[in-house]
């Protein structure tokens, strides 16, 4: 009889869609195809459909589906639908069911899964979205499976996953797939492109015993195999002891423990997972994309269950380098100062530039702190070690730099003119103000490309310089704070007294004032009831796009304001690598937190500076107000001191990258005219190329702008040292390094305590500007390296986890000053944690504990007892090696 409700697998193929789901149309195509494919059927769309419409579900299910707009609204709403789904099915359905149900066998245990129209597409993955029921038996049993997959597409995960994905309730449909099941020795899941590096050229296969369903779910550990596709070489393959295997049952399926001599035994062989993977490529060429398939092999044959395409799939990266050999062995390689703020592997062109302007920076400051030629150009360089900086220090250098620095270290903390910070503000900052503003005015496109990249090159020396400036005034900063805690700790304080930090925070920076710019314009914005409803309803770009083309006074006053903001801190690095957008380039990650204030989260930065500040002026007065002379005066000065450089330091930091917006500006000409030359294929590509090649207008670079690509993505992964080579004379160096051992493991991850408390939270681990966007209230932001561009994250914050950085680096100021707990210089936070983690974050005792339970937010504790203050680096510039190394040396002493 002709089917109305049913269609075969040979029926269906990748046009059916409509009526067959993802999964259905899938598997008609691979049993087209002539894979090996179990027999089964499909109950099409209309089937689902015309049970709605029998039962008059429609208008039920929209108005409850609309009702889940949080968790517990759509858990709600799930059980209400799909409690309407206990109805019988009409006998014409009934009917069909059991005849295509009775021609794969009497009895036959068969799978039956949910085929959603939306599913298993290239653009939407809708994996784990609806159910699946294994080993159902019977006709009787097959008709309450299919009405359970039905209710399924009502599940509270599926409603919130389409919400996501801005799909109409009342659009969607269910088919659903009815399967014979193999009884499988072993199965699994292939992926025929690697998930982990994007590799095209890979095949990873994971295997288990038993069916399959254990490894879908991921409750069974299993083998994993990388096999090189074009030859079916075996590239890794890893054993693990699997404990449980999922197994028929009376009813549905079981996991039973493993047999003994099967637990550490190899799943499949090398012949045979070559020979799967030979499968896998059979189907990618069909589809015509990589595919994601579940598989299971039964007496001796390999049979293809499932398959979907990857629909998330990284960049192709090289592999992770492990080698951190240095080119110089005699040489001491450092990760500090400077390259705090270059978490990343660096692109091509900043490479080459950055060097030399750095030792020429270092140079220029010696020789006029000191008035000698300290510095050499074989002492001190920038290079990269697998992509990554380090400063370079040469055994000779590194001696003349140290006997140099009590001169240089006096000379910057003297009240002369070389004063670090009178020099930063009447010297160093406006001279790079100037070079900016000079290269600002010029026609680009009046310039040759020569012409560009001299100037690109000048403001990087620029940058170097200022860089260098700041260098001077963050030593003194830090040794003013140092200084004040210990004398605070060892002659001043008592039990009742606060921390030393209280007395210097709430004072005003350019971060802080950065953080009330914004939050002064989401006050603006709340008082424009459509505007901002817009903002926070639509995407950040597109808000962006409709804003540039308004004609609506309002949304032009919001604009201009919006330039104000951009124009005065736009400037502010992410990373300092120019590769990298600052937010004048790209403003979508501001509007996160422009969007978190106008919805009322978060505090009044106002109000908690005023609070701060408060809090620092009554313990000031109370604490100078029992002391008698002999302490008072000079705790005074201390304080004076302190209070006086605390808020320069971050506000010469923030203005590092004031020539960045230009120097991107000239490089994009440069790309732009590259790409018109067919040198490369998109202007941002330039920083992918080396000076020379920029200089000489080579022929096409695209493919080794590619491979550059996929090697520092490979590099992005790795853990850079802080300190090469290991065992050398710089390892004298190692205990005064800011960081943690980047080979620590295990559950507590050790840094350095920034700022005080304990918290439990979500972790949510950013890489940058890109992911703010992801950033909850009440996570704990987890980075490499935070910048002042990274301040407005804090108001979301309720802790900070970084890489790199110490208890005077900037993570650790801005968190004291919204009093959320901070731990620094793990080394590895963002490559052992991952987004979602519950940890445990303790300011106090600088250690993060993956897991625990989550907590209610509190504000930071006063310390009860001294915390240990570690300098940032034992090098870095404007004696980054010199001033900074003194002033641990000088530490050192007064501690034994």
């Amino acid at each position: 009889m002709t089917m109305v409700f049913i269609k075969l697998f040979d029926e269906l193929g990748s046009s059916d869609i409509d009526q067959a789901g993802g999964k259905g149309a899938n598997l008609g195509e691979l049993t087209r195809a002539g894979l090996s494919v179990p027999a089964g059927f499909v109950v099409v769309t209309g089937a689902y459909r015309a049970y709605v419409d029998e039962h008059q579900l429609g208008d039920k299910i929209t108005t409850l589906a609309a009702a889940g707009d949080d968790p517990a609204g759509y858990d709600n709403a799930s059980a209400e639908i799909r409690a309407l789904f206990a109805d019988e099915v009409s006998e014409a359905l009934r009917s069909e069911i059991g005849d295509a149900y009775a021609a794969l066998g009497e009895g036959v245990p068969v799978a039956v899964r949910s085929s959603a129209t939306a599913e298993d597409l290239p653009e939407a993955s809708f994996a784990g979205q609806q159910d699946t029921y294994l080993n159902v038996r019977g006709p009787g049993d097959l008709l309450v499976a299919v009405r359970d997959c039905w209710a399924s597409l009502w599940t509270a995960r599926a409603m919130a996953y389409r919400a996501r994905q801005d799909i109409d309730p009342a659009t969607v449909s269910l088919a659903v797939v009815v399967q014979q099941m193999v009884d499988a020795e072993l199965a699994g899941v292939m992926f025929t492109a690697n998930p982990s590096n994007g590799r095209r050229d890979e095949t990873v296969i994971s295997a288990a015993w038993g069916l399959g369903e254990s490894v879908v779910s991921g409750s069974v550990n299993t083998d994993n195999i990388v096999v090189r596709t074009p030859d079916g070489a075996i590239l890794s393959s890893e054993t693990a002891d699997k404990t449980v295997m999922t197994v028929y049952a009376e009813q549905r399926t079981q996991e039973l423990p493993v047999p003994i001599d099967q637990r550490n035994r190899q799943v499949l062989s090398e012949s045979e997972a070559a020979e799967l993977a030979e499968y896998g490529t059979r189907i990618e060429n069909h589809f015509g994309a990589p595919q994601d398939i579940e598989w299971a092999r039964a007496d001796g044959r390999f049979w293809i269950l499932q398959a979907r395409p990857i629909t998330v799939l990284p960049a192709v990266e090289a592999p992770t380098p492990t080698d951190w050999t240095v080119p110089e062995p005699t040489a001491m390689y450092v990760r500090a100062s400077i390259v705090e703020q270059l978490p990343d592997p660096l692109s091509p062109l900043f490479a080459d530039m950055i060097d030399g302007a750095v030792t020429r920076s270092l140079q220029a400051l010696f020789g006029e702190v000191v008035g000698e030629d300290v510095i050499r150009d074989s002492d001190v360089g920038l290079p990269t070690v697998n992509g990554y900086a380090y400063y370079r220090y040469g055994r000779a250098g590194m001696g003349r730099l140290m006997w140099k620095s009590p001169k240089a270290f006096r000379a910057l903390l003297g009240g002369g003119s070389l004063n670090g910070q009178r020099r930063w503000r009447n010297y160093s900052h406006p001279k790079y103000r100037r070079i900016v503003s000079d290269w600002t005015a010029r026609d680009l496109t009046q310039m040759t490309t020569e012409q560009l990249l001299a100037g690109v090159q000048e403001l990087v020396d620029a940058a170097a310089e200022y860089y260098t400036a700041v260098q001077t005034v963050i030593p003194v900063a830090a040794t003013s704070e140092i200084l004040l805690t210990r004398f605070y700790e060892a002659v001043v304080r008592t039990e009742d007294d606060p921390p030393a930090q209280v007395f210097v925070l709430g004072f005003d920076s350019q971060p802080i004032r950065a953080e009330k710019s914004l939050y002064d314009l989401a006050t603006w914005t709340r008082n424009q009831r459509e505007l901002a409803e817009s903002l926070l309803a639509l995407p950040p770009q597109e808000f962006l796009e409709k804003l540039a083309t308004s004609e609506d006074p309002v949304w032009r006053e919001w604009h201009t304001r919006f330039q104000a903001h951009l124009s005065t801190y736009g400037h502010t690095v992410y990373n300092l690598d120019f590769m990298n957008p600052v937010p004048a380039d790209d403003p979508v990650p501001l509007l996160e937190t422009v969007r978190f204030f106008v919805s009322g989260k978060g505090v009044d930065p106002y109000v908690r500076q005023q609070r701060s500040a408060a809090r620092r002026e009554e313990a000031t007065a109370a604490v100078l107000a029992r002391l008698d002379p002999v302490r008072g005066k000079p705790f005074g000065r201390m304080l004076h001191w302190a209070q006086g450089v605390a808020p320069v330091r971050e506000d010469a930091l923030a203005d590092v990258g004031l020539g960045w917006p230009q120097v991107r500006r000239m490089l994009l000409e440069i790309g732009n005219r590259l790409q018109r030359a067919g040198v490369i294929d998109e202007p941002n590509e330039v920083f992918w190329l080396h000076r020379t090649e920029v200089d000489e207008g080579l022929g096409s670079l695209a493919d080794q702008v590619e491979q550059r690509k996929q090697v520092w993505r490979g590099q992005r992964r790795a853990t850079p040292p802080q300190l090469l080579p290991k065992g050398s004379w710089g390892d004298m160096f190692r205990k005064w390094m800011p960081a943690a051992s980047e080979e620590q493991t295990g559950d507590v991850i050790k840094g350095i305590g920034g700022s005080a408390g304990t918290i439990t939270a979500p972790a949510r681990v950013l890489g940058g500007p890109q992911d703010f966007g992801q950033m909850q209230p009440g996570d704990v932001l987890v980075a490499s390296i935070t910048t002042p561009a990274w301040t407005s994250l804090f108001a979301m914050a309720s802790g900070v986890v970084t890489d790199i950085g110490g208890p005077l680096s900037h993570s650790s100021i801005v968190a004291r000053e919204y009093g959320i707990p901070a731990v620094l210089g793990t080394a590895v936070a963002t490559r052992r944690i991952h987004s979602g983690q519950l940890i445990k974050v303790d300011g106090d005792a600088g250690t993060v504990t993956l897991g625990g339970q989550a907590e209610e937010v509190q504000p930071t504790a006063p310390a009860t007892r001294p915390r240990r203050l570690i300098m940032a680096g034992a090098a870095g510039a404007a004696a980054g090696a010199a001033l900074t190394a003194w002033l641990v040396r000088r530490r050192s002493r007064s501690r034994n």
